[in-house]
């Protein structure tokens, strides 16, 4: 069983500095209680049970407070005390989440636990940390924002403050991690969907996001592309039911490991789920027919409509929902197929990353704790996934414990322009449940084997892919995505007939146009198709009716504002010129 990697400087470094919190909010507030306070990317977090809701003003107190504590350089003394003088110490000192902690150690069987003691602090905590306080630069972190937070996770126990924040081992590190995420906030996806009229949100609705006819347009664009390679390698399409008999998520494993993110129902006093999944539903679809070894690989794909039950404050726009599409598919093979349908899928989702301008890395992901088969199965999976890349010559990281239940994975990181990073795809070998459901297919030799599955995303949840992309264009999309490719702008009345003559021309090569007639100034539909990020905009008058022409004025990142500042950018075109020239970009997905 692969083991947990010990923490990095870095994390060490973010560790000590929750501590560091914990010391300032107790100076603030000597009622409070302390629960975690762990590290995380970029960052630290730690949950308190406060006497008073905080405001954003706080965190400035807090970090003026830290900076006296890191200056004071108190060391990080770590001690082994037993459970009874942990209890008695924290009983005494009114920390009852930590008492809360130490019991549960206690019925694991545990006699003993650490704690750390810095300055008038002394918290439960295995380490490590920093030798002291003053190893961290008080120049390089930076307490970022406050949110609520259910004690270990579960809505039924009280709601803590949690207070964000980052750190770094320099100013600098935080000054660019600082500049990245208020160019994320100018990016934010939820704020350019509103504007764009890509999506929306309601309370009538939490996690389940409204697409709008804009938002369709992309939606249906990624999908219609998703379909087009999915055809060129072989795929087959199928769709299952999203209510399954419950029996059947027992049977697939998932019930042990979801099931407290799944949504139930009765039909007929039976128990059934709404799928968190799509794989046992393109399993029944396989066990249908018998199949022959000529038959495979057999690669059976499905955008599939799944929902889990995220609690309510991790919900976040299209990021994180409780109803999403996977671009599922899962192929069936031979043992002797896995390394080629590896290195095919690769080639697959970096053709298609690449279309958008995503870079990534890959992560090999083995054995999780909680999971299912044997050690054998495992170690075969593992090997064999390890094998393929290697086989390419593909660069990768590996990362233990993260695989899924039922196999291990490689996870494709993608990067977006602003340099953050995002696993989207996967690939995740099974021999688990081809195993639990008897799957076969018939030999060469006339006899019956099992076949090995390969799950697979490249979208991930296509609701997500789609919140990255409007992120990763802040809104401005290429050509062929764009629900708006070209606006048409008369300069005035007159000229109505003749942008409704231009317009025309669009319709039988499918080109998404609009005409904008309206009474408003030229320049101000100049700066309404500006904010809408529509990347053609043809002013029409009367050169280009004696022309048969059009002003094309393509879309930049000056996005002039008004039509004086456009007319030394605008380029005179031949109707039929412009629409050769645009279809050639949207067949090319530039």
């Amino acid at each position: 069983m692969p083991k947990k990697e010990t923490p990095n400087k870095l994390e060490i470094l973010r560790h000590s500095t929750s501590h560091v919190l914990a010391a300032a909010v107790l100076e603030m507030f000597p009622e409070a209680k302390l629960a975690i306070g762990p590290a995380i990317e970029n960052g630290f977090y730690y949950d308190f049970d406060l006497p008073r809701t905080l405001i954003p003003e706080d965190l400035e107190i807090l970090e003026d407070k830290m900076k006296e504590i890191i200056k004071k350089n108190y060391p990080f003394e770590k001690a082994e005390i037993s459970i009874e003088e942990a209890l008695k110490d924290f009983k005494k000192a009114g920390q009852d989440y930590k008492i809360e902690l130490i019991k549960d150690l206690k019925e694991e069987g545990e006699t003993k636990v650490f704690i750390y003691k810095s300055g008038s602090l002394v918290d439960l905590c295995h380490g490590p940390h920093l030798d002291s306080t003053g190893e961290i630069n008080s120049d390089a972190f930076k307490l970022t924002k406050i949110s609520g937070a259910y004690w270990k996770g579960n809505e039924k126990n009280k709601m803590l403050q949690r207070i964000y924040g980052v750190a770094f081992e320099s100013k600098e590190e935080l000054d660019e991690y600082l500049q990245m995420m208020g160019e994320a906030e100018k990016r934010n996806h939820v704020k350019l969907g509103r504007e764009l009229k890509l999506f929306s949100t309601h309370a009538e609705g939490p996690g389940f996001p409204f697409f709008h006819p804009n938002g369709m347009i992309i939606w249906n664009t990624l999908i219609d592309y998703w379909r087009e390679e999915h055809a060129r390698e072989g795929y087959q399409e199928i769709s299952t039911p999203i209510i399954l008999n419950k029996a059947l998520w027992e049977k697939s494993g998932h019930w042990d490991h979801y099931k407290d993110n799944m949504y139930f129902t009765k039909i007929d006093d039976e128990d059934y789920a709404v799928k968190p999944m799509n794989c046992p539903g393109g399993i029944l679809v396989y066990k249908s027919d018998m199949h022959s070894y000529k038959e495979l690989p057999l690669k059976l794909a499905e955008i599939g409509l799944v929902h889990r039950h995220e609690l309510s404050g991790t919900l976040n726009g299209l990021f994180r929902v409780r109803m999403f599409r996977q671009d599922d598919a899962h192929i069936y093979c031979m043992e002797s197929q896995i390394k080629d349908e590896i290195t095919k899928l690769i080639s697959l989702i970096d053709r298609m990353y690449k279309t958008f301008g995503l870079s990534y890395h890959m992560e090999l992901s083995t054995r999780p704790e909680n999971s299912t088969g044997t050690a054998e199965m495992w170690n075969n999976a593992e090997q064999a996934l390890k094998g393929a890349l290697e086989g390419i010559g593909a660069d990768y990281k590996l990362n233990p414990g993260d695989g899924a239940f039922y196999g291990p994975k490689i996870d494709f990181h993608i990067k977006d322009a602003i340099g953050r990073t995002w696993q989207c795809g996967t690939i995740q070998l099974d021999f688990s449940m081809p195993e639990r459901f008897e799957l076969s297919y018939i030999g060469e030799d006339g006899k019956e084997h099992r076949p090995v599955m390969l799950h697979r995303v490249i979208y991930g949840a296509v609701e997500r892919f789609m919140g990255i992309l409007i992120e990763h264009f802040a809104g401005a999309f290429p050509l062929w995505l764009s629900p708006v490719q070209v606006v048409i702008l008369p300069v005035s009345e007159k000229f109505k007939d003749y942008a409704a003559s231009v317009g025309a021309r669009f319709i039988e090569p499918g080109i998404r146009f609009e005409i904008d007639d309206s009474d408003e100034s030229l320049g101000k539909r100049i700066r309404a198709a500006k904010m809408q990020k529509i990347p053609y905009i043809l002013v029409v008058g009367e050169k280009e009716v004696s022309a048969n022409s059009v002003a094309v004025n393509a879309r930049d990142d000056e996005k002039p504002a008004d039509a004086k500042a456009m007319a030394g950018k605008q380029e005179t075109m031949k109707v039929e010129e412009f629409l050769n020239k645009i279809k050639k970009e949207i067949d090319e997905k530039k």
